[in-house]
């Protein structure tokens, strides 16, 4: 199996980075607005709504407070030729500021340099819509 590994430091403090990517139903509002348009939970299974009405279904797999994880796997309306996908985030405090780790693994073993840029791309907004909502008192 491969694996993509990208991670990156957000100006924000990591209790609130983790609050964010803990909050699985409101991926479309504290992560990833644009480019997700809707999300809700059925039991463990997130659905999210794409902007061009495509639909993905992620299971849940993991909620984990204590290490500050977050564990899902695709199961429904990959956009790629993917026999598994399975990812993880994961929050670590550095100093004020939160490491922010995005793990995705993936067969065929080819598709990884297809997803890599993918990621990477997901991680980079993320951490924008991140700092900016730091900046904002809640």
């Amino acid at each position: 199996m491969a694996s993509v590994r990208v991670e990156t430091l957000v100006e924000a403090p990591a209790e609130a980075v983790w609050d964010a990517i803990a909050d699985v139903g409101a991926v479309h509002r504290r992560l990833l607005p644009g480019r997700v348009a809707d999300a809700r939970l059925d039991g463990d299974t997130r659905i999210l709504t794409m902007p061009d009405g495509a639909v993905v279904r992620e299971l849940i797999v993991a909620v984990d407070h204590e290490r500050r994880r977050m564990a899902y796997s695709v199961v429904g309306g990959q956009r790629m030729p993917l026999a598994y996908h399975h990812a993880a985030f994961q929050v670590f405090a550095e100093g004020d500021r939160a490491r922010l780790v995005w793990v995705t693994d993936v067969l065929p073993h080819e598709m990884a340099g297809h997803v890599r840029p993918r990621v990477e791309r997901g991680l980079a907004e993320m951490k924008d819509v991140l700092e900016a909502s730091a900046a904002w008192p809640r």
